[in-house]
Order: C-alpha cells, then sequence, then structure tokens
C-alpha cells in the first residue's frame, strides 16, 4: 500500500489499482485530492476535512465515486442518496476493496460549554489510522498511525501520550495546516521525541510526499 499526505489532515491510500481519499478538507486541495478518488472516507463536518462544494463536484464528475461518512456529514449529502453511507464506531465495511474498522465517537472538546460533533476514525486494512479530530485508540493493533501533530484540541502532552498508547510500528503527521515554519519546526522535535520515546520512527511527511508501507 502507498500513502500520500496531500495536505494538513488528507490522505491518499493506493493499493492495486484502487483509490482510496481520506479526510480531503479546504486546506488539501480537495479538487485535486478527489480527482483519482475511487472512493472517500471523512471523519467530521469540519471545513479542514470536508469539503462540500468539492466533493459534491467530484461526485457529478464521477457517478461511480461513493463515501463512507459519519453521522451529521451523511445528512448533509442525504440528497446524493445510496452513494453515501453513514457509519460508527463499531462498524467493518469493504470500500473500493479496501477492509476499513471504524472506531471512535467524538471529535475531541473545543469548548467547554458546546458538546463535541461527531468524529469517526477509519483502520485501513489493518495496517493505517486515521484518527480524525479525536485521540482514540482502537482496540486492534495499529500499524502505521496518522498522527495529529496540532490543534486547537490538543496539546503537545497529549501527543505523548496518544502514541504511546497507540504504540504504531510507525507514525505520519496529519494535521499540521495551522502551523508555520516556526510552529513546524517544534512540532517536528515533538514528533521526533514521541517515537523515540518507544523506540520507533516518527515524522511528518510534506504535502505531496508519499511512502510504501508493508502488506497487511
Amino acid at each position: 500500500m502507498r500513502l500520500t499526505k496531500l495536505g494538513h489532515a488528507c490522505v491518499r491510500l493506493q493499493k492495486d489499482d484502487r483509490t482510496l481519499v481520506i479526510d480531503p478538507g479546504a486546506f488539501s486541495g480537495a479538487a485535486e485530492a478527489l480527482a483519482t478518488a475511487d472512493a472517500v472516507l471523512i471523519t467530521h463536518e469540519h471545513f479542514d476535512h470536508f469539503d462540500a462544494d468539492a466533493l459534491r463536484k467530484a461526485m457529478a464528475e464521477d457517478p461511480a465515486l461513493e463515501v463512507w461518512t459519519s453521522r451529521v456529514v451523511a445528512e448533509n449529502l442525504a440528497d446524493l442518496g445510496g452513494r453515501v453511507h453513514q457509519v460508527g464506531h463499531g462498524d467493518a465495511v469493504t470500500v473500493a476493496g479496501f477492509d476499513v474498522h471504524v472506531y471512535g465517537r467524538e471529535h475531541e472538546i473545543l469548548r467547554p460549554d458546546v458538546s463535541p460533533i461527531p468524529n469517526t476514525g477509519f483502520l485501513v486494512d489493518g495496517e493505517v489510522f486515521h484518527p480524525g479530530d479525536a485521540l482514540t485508540v482502537p482496540d486492534e493493533p495499529v500499524r502505521t498511525l496518522c498522527l495529529p501533530g496540532n490543534a486547537p484540541w490538543m496539546k503537545i502532552p497529549e501527543l505523548y501520550d496518544y502514541s504511546a498508547e497507540v504504540n504504531p510500528e510507525r507514525a505520519f503527521v496529519i494535521h499540521d495546516g495551522l502551523l508555520n515554519d516556526i510552529g513546524l519546526k517544534v512540532m517536528n522535535t515533538h514528533v521526533g521525541a514521541a517515537g523515540e520515546r518507544i523506540g520507533r520512527e516518527f515524522r511528518r511527511l510534506a504535502p505531496g510526499e508519499s511512502v510504501e508501507l508493508g502488506a497487511a
């Protein structure tokens, strides 16, 4: 499987001749990300993960394109009918030839006076886990973690604790689109240290950079 970071929280997974795109949002060049997708996974409705206009355009251009997502996003796209599939914690589905297990129920707290929104993380082929905006720990091993590196809902100590609890073989940073060059340097230092703490290599992929992952 090939994993490509497309920007901010968006990644593309490719296996054989199939392509799965996760969280093509407004910071990720969503239209370009969706152009080659066979299917789309969306963790939640925030604009940096879900570009409704770009997705609707892509689905109009490709009648075979389908989406698996959280309740709120599915409701937003309800007019597209059976091409949009609502999933939640504990579900297991096959998406464009990929085995997808769904973990997580709620977004991390953003404001103490506002209830959290739904958030669905996706473990693909037992290899890659994309948690969306939540520090969800699946109840099965994770070989490759898409590790949130920076967010309004996250503190650096949580990055260390979360990555240690998941204990992946490797981690690649997502959710870094809010940082300038100085912030990226600080984040990269902590990401590397978090990996060293458990004897693993964690790092950031630049937008457009790809890595080859072992077979599931």
